[in-house]
């Protein structure tokens, strides 16, 4: 995965629900105007994602909506009150996602079973 630095002193480390001592390392180096995550086994890097900062908001955007349908009713009190639409007003606040269109795809795929290969045996 190349070089591995130690954590910057802006970020956060996660765990997996799966345990098995994955984690997930967020970092944000200014250095390079970019948001890194990291998919950690123990102490080996298998992955890593770098985002411009400039996309930050949208991340953020999204997972505050998710946190918002999590907490469901507890977030928007019933009655005539300000807080009544709070839920609402933040699912109409989050954009729709952009789609790329490629092609239509329907139709195209044939699903074949691969043929399963005998295991080499170790004497």
């Amino acid at each position: 995965m190349g070089e591995v630095r130690p954590m910057p002193s802006f970020g956060d480390l996660f765990t997996d629900l799966r345990g098995e001592d994955r984690t997930m390392r967020v970092s944000y180096h200014p250095d390079r105007g970019a948001v890194v995550v990291s998919l950690w086994s123990g102490t080996l890097c298998r992955g890593s994602f770098r985002m411009p900062v400039d996309d930050v908001r949208r991340l953020t955007t999204l997972l505050t909506g998710i946190e918002a349908s999590v907490a469901g009713p507890s977030v928007a009190p019933a009655g005539d009150g300000p807080a009544a639409g709070a839920a609402v007003a933040v699912e109409a606040a989050l954009p729709e996602p952009a789609v790329d269109q490629t092609g239509d795809v329907s139709g195209t795929t044939h699903r074949a079973a691969l043929p399963i290969l005998p295991a080499p045996r170790v004497a």
